[in-house]
């Protein structure tokens, strides 16, 4: 069966590029500098690239990078801007839930959900913290973007209870306080122009099941902190009008 995510990302590159969400690439990526010292030795990998925002912009500032998604479509678009640019990024199809690389990495970067929290199990989305950890030499950094729990459930489950039984909540939005999973009705317009309509199923962490995932998928410091489009800083303290979360975490020696 097709999951949602595969569905959306088949063919929606152009869009995706378009989206509000990825126009913060150049401070995001300063951020990724300073985690790393602006050392350009660094060889960094994209988990989940998409159309290769991010590791472009890292290779043309002389990072070694490799990108893996599970989207052909988002790759293709990645290979062709990486080629327009004049940069060299492997682009690579892969599964983020399966091992891929040995210590092979000293730096690795998660942004913009692009493989985390999207699974469909809480097993699936450690894994992909597992794996992060394994192609990671010891002391590299994972640095990753997620959805922060703490926000649906001081904005969206408040507004909720406030309407009380009126009827107010869409049957087409829920999250589930059980499970942490918001499901949604999405209906887009892919870049050959169909419309189509899936249901999302992402799931929100607090920052107490971050911090336990990556110490026990083999991250021995953890650091989390707000997160503002383009403009991912330590210096912005977590809260509960923060959408998502940026995490920094180091692997053990």
């Amino acid at each position: 069966m097709t999951r949602w995510y595969e569905t959306l990302f088949a063919n929606f590159a152009g869009s995706y590029d378009k989206e509000c969400f990825t126009q913060g690439t150049v401070g995001e990526v300063d951020f990724v500098e300073r985690e790393l010292g602006a050392d350009r030795s660094k060889r960094i990998l994209d988990i989940g690239c998409g159309t290769g925002r991010h590791a472009i912009e890292l290779a043309k500032r002389g990072y070694h990078v490799t990108g893996f998604d599970l989207s052909e479509g988002q790759l293709r678009r990645a290979r062709e801007k990486a080629a327009a640019a004049g940069v060299g990024v492997e682009f690579q199809r892969r599964d983020a839930t399966q091992p891929h690389f040995t210590n092979e990495f000293d730096a690795a970067i998660m942004f913009c959900e692009g493989a985390f929290p999207l699974m469909e199990t809480d097993e699936k989305n450690h894994a992909i913290l597992r794996h992060a950890a394994a192609e990671l030499r010891p002391g590299g950094k994972l640095l990753l973007t997620t959805l922060n729990a703490l926000f649906p459930l001081f904005h969206s489950v408040k507004d909720f209870l406030d309407a009380g039984a009126s009827g107010a909540a869409s049957d087409k939005l829920t999250f589930d306080l059980m499970t942490f999973r918001e499901h949604a009705e999405l209906t887009f317009t892919d870049d050959a122009g169909k419309s189509q309509t899936i249901t999302t199923d992402e799931r929100y962490y607090t920052p107490a099941e971050m911090r336990w995932l990556l110490e026990t998928a083999g991250f021995a410091k953890v650091d989390i902190f707000g997160c503002e489009i383009g403009q991912f800083s330590r210096e912005h303290a977590l809260g509960t009008d923060d959408f998502e979360m940026l995490v920094a975490a180091e692997k053990g020696e």
